[in-house]
């Protein structure tokens, strides 16, 4: 081996690590080279993340609204069929169609029991005509000849 030598300057200090020095900014060129396309490529990224987020945002107000239509349109539905289904079973039991509004119950059974409640209740409360009118018809035409025929029958 060589014998230490000293360093009594800076000079001799800069050219025994320049060589060194080297080396290292080398390697630390190398390994950061591609630093600014991997900069460049985060922000790209990063944007493209930002686009897709406010899409699926516009994506999710979008769907939310579908479904408050479909939950509002469902519910129409449903209310037009069982206003069917009331005036159907009203009818069946002699029900007046404005009546058929009147009935409740949430399945067909429900209604088809108060359909026969009410039908019941209205069917009792109807009072039957009389046979025949008791009250001779006045036409004042035949009234005298009629009148000479009851006399005639003695009544």
């Amino acid at each position: 081996m060589s014998e230490f030598k000293t360093i009594t300057t800076q000079e001799e200090f800069d050219a025994a690590i320049s060589e060194r020095l080297k080396r290292e900014q080398e390697t630390l060129n190398k390994k950061y080279a591609d630093y600014d396309e991997l900069k460049t490529s985060k922000a790209t990224l990063e944007k493209q993340l930002n686009d897709l987020n406010q899409k699926l945002e516009a994506n999710k107000k979008s769907s939310e609204e579908q479904e408050t239509t479909i939950a509002d349109l469902t519910a129409k539905v449903k209310k037009y069929e069982t206003d069917k289904l009331k005036t159907s079973i009203a009818i069946e039991h002699g029900l007046s169609y404005e009546l058929a509004s009147r009935l409740t119950g949430d399945d067909e059974k429900a209604i088809r029991e108060d359909a026969k409640l009410l039908a019941d209740l209205i069917g009792k409360n109807k009072k039957t005509p009389p046979l025949r009118d008791n009250e001779p018809k006045v036409d004042d035409k035949d009234a005298p000849y009629r009148e000479l025929l009851n006399q005639i029958k003695g009544e």
